[in-house]
């Protein structure tokens, strides 16, 4: 791409945020720095719109798994993160959960790791595990 020399791009997709699923028309301009949203058709609401700058310029995932318990009456315990981490950092979020292990008791809601790699979010139990 020649400096100054801007792309755009339409890309079709479908908003996810509530039950309705408006099929939208997303255009991307790109200059070679930066990516922007400048202009999303079909959305039903602002929601749409909002949603898809997000998820074109910045997707985020709330990550979902297990951890290992140590000395519990559950082999693990069920976790998530209490935010939104990038989405091309779920693999790494996984690997550091996955290498981690917590002590029993666990009660619902406790922290089980803080501020994982850096993104200021929290990884907390999804239930309660009890000591063997």
């Amino acid at each position: 791409m020649e400096n100054n020399e801007i792309k755009r791009e339409t890309v079709p997709m479908t908003c996810i945020i509530c039950p309705m699923g408006c099929s939208m028309e997303v255009t991307i301009e790109d200059d070679g720095k930066n990516k922007t949203v400048t202009n999303v058709t079909d959305n039903g609401c602002p929601r749409g719109a909002n949603y898809a700058k997000k998820e074109l310029l910045n997707p985020t995932r709330t990550l979902t798994t297990t951890m290992a318990v140590e000395n519990g009456n559950l082999d693990v315990v069920p976790v998530k993160t209490l935010g939104e981490v990038p989405k091309n950092m779920l693999l790494e979020c996984m690997e550091v959960v996955r290498r981690a292990k917590v002590k029993a008791p666990i009660k619902r809601g406790d922290v089980l790791l803080y501020d994982i790699l850096g993104t200021s979010i929290n990884i907390v139990a999804c239930a309660d595990v009890s000591v063997l």
